[in-house]
């Protein structure tokens, strides 16, 4: 199976809602955002694309990439409404939707393997569902190929989702940290005290965050790793996974939430920018 093909057959899958496929604004849970509370109002517009952007692959389990309320038959076709979460990220890159990060055996003994991640040098985990041995295996050989990885990881989402609890369209309530995490030197863990929104204060900006993980560094055998926990622990940098580097925020709310997203996205090109630095 070529990689193309395979490729806009995940984009399918995601579609039908196995990756990413809900646009509704969601309500908050029990309090607002101070955006909100404060009136603040986020305009975001689809424009352009600018051409030769470069790839992100893009796996998730929220609706970032399709509409839930998009016709099958629009999908099918890739047309119908882009969520607000896709306007942004299309700005800035051609995404590539996942829904697997290990190798892909051909439909028949003659077909070769696909990789999904030949070809990607950045990719963005958020709020994935759970990954198999094979995909912590295989994200681990890329980013130390030199990969750039972005990964979010929440310990409780603050959108509301209508769907069932069960309804393999829904997104992860509760993201489950992959052992792959700690062998790149940080963990993550629930915090209490960080109920309320918050500001990570970076030097293009504020990244906000609502009821994340709070992180530490932790020893690792290679201590090669070099992360570096950004002083309001709830972000890290890696800059020395093998050849790769990692990201790690323990909050998804800026893409749940357009109003923590800031006037014209301007919190996830802030995330984006760090992450895919140099």
């Amino acid at each position: 199976m070529a990689l193309r093909s395979l490729r806009l057959s995940v984009a399918f899958v995601a579609a039908l809602g196995l990756c990413a496929c809900h646009e509704s604004q969601p309500e908050h849970r029990g309090h607002q955002s101070d955006a909100a509370h404060h009136g603040h109002e986020t305009r975001i517009q689809e424009a352009d694309a600018p051409a030769n952007r470069p790839t992100l692959g893009l796996m998730t389990s929220l609706p970032l990439y399709w509409s839930l309320e998009a016709d099958i038959s629009e999908l099918a076709q890739g047309n119908g409404e882009k969520p607000w979460q896709r306007v942004l990220l299309e700005r800035q890159f051609e995404l590539v939707p996942l829904d697997t990060l290990s190798s892909i055996r051909g439909l028949s003994p003659d077909d070769p393997e696909t990789d999904p991640l030949e070809g990607l040098e950045r990719i963005a985990i958020i709020q994935p569902r759970g990954l198999s041995a094979a995909d912590n295996a295989a994200l681990d050989e890329w980013v130390k190929a030199g990969g750039q990885l972005l990964i979010l990881l929440d310990p409780q989402l603050t959108g509301d989702y209508h769907l069932a609890l069960g309804d393999p369209r829904r997104p992860v309530d509760m993201a489950l940290q992959p052992p792959v995490i700690p062998r790149w030197g940080v963990v993550g863990a629930y915090s209490p005290a960080l109920q309320d929104v918050r500001n990570i204060e970076l030097a293009g900006g504020n990244i906000p965050v609502w009821m994340g993980s709070e992180l530490r560094g932790i020893t690792v055998a290679s201590g090669l790793n070099g992360c570096e926990i950004h002083e309001s622990r709830l972000i890290s940098r890696c800059e020395s996974v093998g050849e790769g580097t990692v990201t790690f925020l323990g909050d998804a709310a800026v893409f749940e939430h357009p109003e923590l997203a800031g006037e014209d996205g301007a919190a996830i090109r802030v995330l984006l920018d760090f992450a895919f630095q140099g």
